[in-house]
């Protein structure tokens, strides 16, 4: 058998047209589903990019692996004494493409997710890797031609794993702008409301209505290199203009992979090959006021598609049950025989059955954890979804404990935290029950959300930079909103400069952020 794994960064589900979405964004994806199983309620356990892949290489948590950050504390796989052998591939730190190797798979990459992340453990196991070079910041039109050059000289060769990885629905939006505007008469998302942006424009917070960018990246050559971007969301058309672009973003990945699959059946070979369609993480598109980010525990940051299709998959099946993506790890070796090989400590869990002959066999509950712009962990469960903020990464909307019915509001517009306090009992009880089996069953003393925590907060927004973030509140937003960001976050920001001064200092931060 052969395997394509084709990992389509920071896409939705619900913005692929087989998904259900109102503009056809994804034809040739749509028609792998068509032949295959679509799973509805399929989740990263960790995001976003870093810790999601670790965790889905892995098949282990992020509380088991260590890597929960983007850097600083928590952003590395955890060197555990004494299981750190010669070549670090026995027991449970083996990883996903190791054991398809041992199952006599030759293994290919084309992604430069290593190198943008530093994690070079994500190159153990491929045989040959072939990374674009531009650190993800590629389009398709980079990433695919390398893939299809791999086929066309190697593709009718049996047993053959090869994970294509392109990056164009995350932000910037870089389609090529002669590629047009698939959706130029088709209307955004409704759920989208001019009352809902104008209430998102009061509320300060990284990626949000106001300022969606980066503040590094406002410049004019920044506008003119990415024209698909509006400045801010100020208005229905500003994010029409945006979703567009996203949108774009995944339609040009979808005709790159209608390239792919052209050539496999072109060789002959479509009908032997196990096809695996799916993301390392969701996009916020406004909701909790994130827009064209990943920065939560929540929904839409955590949900992501699966797609497979091929032979010995049972076909025309949609699966509604909870799984998260390390259970796909633990399903693709039980599929292919091994199961055997799977490590007892492994946190993923098979479903092959549902491969096969359809059966559910799913999760009762899942709990999802972001500490990158964020400090969360989440429960999703029944038709909730329980969030837990420990670090709101500077964002106003959050607050400590927030429930949303998913099932009649998906983009999570109202808080029913205080409408159903059994429901968030049952919800922090399932939090509960789930840390302490896995603290219990973890090779380190310390959960590695709180090391971060403590230790330097969410990689992208950390505690440090309360000040700076202060500064940038005080000037678009006014004193009284600044005001009240660093009375919400003094405690935390005075402890950590307590606990971390000789990190400041060796960062050079001592004089600008000089105890007082």
């Amino acid at each position: 058998m052969r395997i394509l794994y084709l990992d389509i960064d920071t896409l939705r589900p619900d913005h692929l047209s087989c998904y259900g979405y109102h503009r056809e964004t994804s034809p040739n994806i749509d028609a792998v589903s068509r032949e295959g199983i679509r799973f509805d309620r399929f989740y990263a356990s960790d995001t976003p990019c870093m810790p999601s892949r670790s965790a889905l290489f892995t098949g282990r948590f992020g509380i088991h692996n260590g890597i929960v950050n983007h850097g600083f504390t928590a952003s590395d796989l955890k060197p555990f004494e004494p299981l750190r052998f010669f070549n670090n591939r026995q027991g449970p730190l083996v990883q996903l493409v190791t054991l398809l190797r041992r199952l006599g798979y030759y293994t290919v990459s084309v992604s430069p997710f290593g190198e943008r992340h530093s994690a070079w453990w994500y190159y153990d196991g491929f045989r040959e890797m072939y990374n674009p070079g531009k650190g993800g910041m590629e389009r398709a039109d980079e990433v695919v031609p390398l893939a299809l050059k791999w086929l066309e000289e190697n593709g009718k060769n049996d047993n053959w794993f090869l994970h294509i990885n392109v990056w164009d629905p995350h932000t910037p939006y870089r389609t090529p702008i002669e590629y047009g505007n698939p959706f130029k008469d088709s209307p955004p998302p409704s759920w989208m409301t001019e009352e809902i942006i104008a209430k998102h424009r009061e509320m300060y917070g990284p990626h949000s209505a106001r300022t969606p960018h980066d503040l590094r990246d406002m410049s004019e050559e920044f506008f003119q290199r990415y024209p698909r971007l509006p400045r801010s969301i100020e208005n229905l058309e500003d994010y029409k203009r945006w979703i567009d672009g996203y949108d774009t973003g995944i339609h040009y990945a979808d005709y790159w992979a209608g390239k792919v699959f052209d050539l496999l059946k072109k060789l002959g070979i479509w009908e032997d090959t196990l096809v695996i369609i799916s993301s390392d993480h969701g996009e916020n598109q406004g909701e909790l006021n994130v827009y064209g980010d990943h920065q939560l525990a929540d929904e839409i940051t955590h949900r992501i598609p699966l797609i497979i299709k091929g032979p010995g998959i049972k076909e025309g099946i949609v699966d509604n049950e909870l799984h998260y993506n390390i259970d796909l790890s633990a399903t693709l070796i039980d599929f292919l025989g091994g199961w055997e090989l799977i490590p007892q400590m492994w946190d993923a869990k098979s479903f092959a059955d549902t491969l096969k002959t359809g059966m559910p066999n799913g999760r009762q509950y899942l709990v999802l954890s972001h500490c990158v712009w964020s400090i969360q962990r989440s429960v999703r469960f029944g038709k909730w979804l329980l969030i837990e903020t420990y670090d709101d990464g500077c964002k106003e909307i959050l607050k400590p404990t927030m429930l949303f019915d998913i099932e009649s509001d998906p983009h999570e517009l109202v808080d029913l935290s205080e409408t159903y306090p059994e429901v968030v009992k049952e919800g922090k009880a399932l939090l509960e029950q789930w840390l302490s089996e896995n603290m219990a069953t973890s090779l380190s003393d310390e959960d590695p959300l709180i090391s971060a925590l403590h230790n330097s907060g969410p990689y992208h927004i950390p505690t440090y930079q309360l000040m700076d973030y202060a500064d940038t509140v005080r000037k678009i937003w006014g004193e009284e909103k600044a005001e009240k960001l660093i009375e919400r976050h003094k405690e935390q920001y005075y402890r950590y400069l307590l606990k971390g001064y000789r990190f400041l200092e060796a960062m050079g931060f001592s004089k600008k952020y000089r105890l007082r």
